[in-house]
């Protein structure tokens, strides 16, 4: 039988990482908005101020998954909750239980850190992740809506606080 490590992801894992990320963005019909490169994820994983953490799944010393998350904060709760930003494990090694130990893995991270919520997305149309999320005893919270700012929608409204900031002084 194979055996399953999880580990951290270290400096010169980002191009791994980012072949993960392709591979989940194919899956997702998502591929021409990947635009992420290795030096891009580098500086975000490992850089100065990491913005994200990685775990990478290994089958028998090959890596076959990762899950990337990073810490938001629950002002309701007065503590950190830990973000799923991506999971994605290879097909062809799909059912050996590698997402269910990626996922009890960044649970415990969350609750050795104090952390009062755990979450992530899942497309509506991803029947199989949605069945095997609920199976573990997720929740669909189906009463929030997210919104995104991206682009020059993103740029038109930073702009407005940098106007104020010039016509304030900051």
């Amino acid at each position: 039988m194979e055996q399953l490590t999880i580990r951290k992801a270290v400096p010169g894992d980002a191009g791994l990482v980012v072949f993960f990320v392709e591979a989940l963005a194919e899956y997702e019909k998502l591929r021409h908005e990947m635009v992420a490169t290795d030096a891009d994820m580098d500086r975000a994983l490992f850089g100065p101020r990491p913005y994200a953490e990685a775990l990478i799944a290994e089958w028998g010393g090959i890596p076959v998954g990762f899950a990337l998350y990073f810490y938001n904060f629950s002002t309701f709760a007065g503590r950190p909750g830990l973000y799923l930003e991506d999971l994605f494990v290879l097909p062809e090694h799909r059912g050996n239980g590698i997402g269910r130990a990626l996922l009890a893995q960044l649970a415990c991270i969350a609750a050795e850190n104090g952390c009062a919520r755990f979450e992530w997305t899942v497309l509506d149309w991803n029947e199989p992740s949605i069945r095997f999320y609920e199976g573990l005893g997720a929740k669909r919270q189906g009463e929030w809506l997210i919104y995104r700012l991206t682009g020059d929608g993103l740029d038109r409204l930073a702009a407005e606080a940098r106007t104020r900031e010039t016509k304030h002084g900051g």
